[in-house]
């Protein structure tokens, strides 16, 4: 007898007609983004503005037309011919939403076939590739727009930016690896990010511990926290799919240094020291480290950071969203309200099995920051205004994913952590 590993379809656990809401809504979230072919404008995209270009470059106008598209209580975008463009964070999550959707199609219906989503899913997922950053030790991704910052920029602003980060490298991975029935060369290819983290971000011992640079300017007196998170996050992914030994430890190293900074109130600050960041305690990043968390213990079952999550999703549901739902920007502020840490949220509470709180933080998105008619969700509320522009990747991708993850592990009531439903196997023995 031998032992093999069979896709088998789970019980349905949930309501199909109460979750069909939500798939409609993912439809018509993922039909806004098809139809532009998954371009559009991005959180800090200020220097890609046509505007800009025809004036000299100068830092100080730089900063200045950057904050001011970024913070202005209209989209402005239009006006200063900010470039809409993909995102290679975005295109990650709108390749696993995709393939979730096709799997979906046998208890949901839809305007499109399964067929549909899977031939976007497979298409982004080698997008993925096709784009990774070059020049580097493995795969990785990086933002496609510069970025200006008071003590320089990351390089010239008409071109497009070639710099690895961990955050982006994460979620290409994850894709890649949810991907493989697309092409089996895909985990070995997502493998080599490994070496992009040791050799290029500079995987290094702290203490008891170890870090990573989120990218490779990042100063080397403190870290950030939701980042390296998120590189260990893929080490522990690619453990699970190779078995190496040799990833688990070093996805332990970099946990056990973000668990020793966790504070006694249960959440994390951005960066470690605290004061190396203008940014507290705020929503999505800590939820980052919360599912980075979830990630490990769903895969090593070891329970050796039972109390850190415990804590943390105490701090998280107490501090950082309201009872009906609204997200918190971060431990003191209420505002502004963001879309990108209400999808967060759903897929935290969704993984933690807490199921109500995961849907009333979607409710309250649907009632507060969605427009039904388009298909869109807005980027952030303010305490008078809202922000009514929509960033494809902060706020479609995201709450494409989220709601994907949400309605799939419903379903199956086990966490798919964008893997999907068909990725949920067990052993049958045959002869």
């Amino acid at each position: 007898m031998t032992q093999n590993t069979t896709t088998q379809q789970y019980p349905i656990t949930a309501d199909t007609d109460r979750l069909q809401q939500y798939v409609d809504v993912l439809d018509d979230v993922l039909e806004y983004a098809r139809v532009r072919d998954y371009n559009g404008w991005d959180y800090g995209d200020g220097l890609s503005s046509r505007v800009l270009h025809a004036l000299p470059d100068n830092l100080v106008v730089n900063l200045l037309v950057q904050e001011f598209i970024k913070r202005s209580p209209v989209n402005v975008r239009p006006l200063f011919r900010v470039e809409q463009r993909r995102n290679f964070k975005g295109i990650a999550l709108f390749a696993m939403a995709n393939r979730t959707r096709a799997q979906l199609g046998q208890w949901f219906d839809g305007d499109l076939p399964p067929e549909a989503y899977l031939e976007d899913a497979e298409s982004l997922t080698n997008w993925l590739v096709e784009h990774q950053v070059e020049g580097f030790s493995g795969f990785g991704g990086s933002h496609r727009h510069r970025i200006q910052h008071p003590s320089g920029r990351s390089g010239p602003r008409e071109t497009v930016p070639n710099s690895p980060n961990l955050v982006s490298t994460s979620f290409g991975v994850k894709a890649l690896l949810a991907g493989k029935e697309f092409d089996p060369e895909y985990p070995d290819i997502a493998k080599t990010a490994v070496d992009l983290a040791v050799d290029d971000l500079d995987y290094r011992l702290v203490g008891e511990g170890a870090v990573m640079d989120y990218y490779q300017s990042h100063p080397k007196d403190s870290y950030t926290l939701n980042a390296i998170a998120l590189g260990a996050r893929y080490f522990v992914e690619l453990y699970e799919e190779f078995g190496d030994a040799e990833l688990l430890e070093r996805t332990e190293r970099v946990f056990d240094f973000i668990a020793s900074t966790q504070t006694e109130r249960g959440g994390w600050y951005y960066r470690e020291p605290p004061t190396s960041s203008h940014l507290s305690m705020d929503n999505h990043h800590n939820g980052f480290i919360i599912e980075c968390f979830q990630r490990y213990e769903d895969i090593v079952g070891s329970g050796r950071y039972d109390d850190t999550l415990d804590r943390a999703l105490d701090f998280y549901a107490r501090e950082l969203f309201d009872d009906d739902g609204a997200p918190n920007f971060d431990e003191n502020n209420a505002y502004p309200r963001d879309i990108h840490a209400t999808a967060q949220g759903i897929l935290v509470f969704t993984y933690a099995g807490q199921y109500d709180r995961a849907e009333r933080i979607l409710q309250w998105a649907l009632a507060n920051m969605y427009v039904p008619e388009e298909g869109r969700f807005y980027f952030r509320k303010q305490r008078f205004y809202t922000k009514r522009v929509t960033l494809m990747r902060w706020a479609q991708a995201w709450m494409a994913y989220a709601i994907a993850e949400y309605v799939a592990t419903r379903l199956a009531d086990e966490p798919t952590h964008g893997y999907g439903i068909d990725s949920l196997t067990v052993p049958t023995e045959t002869a």
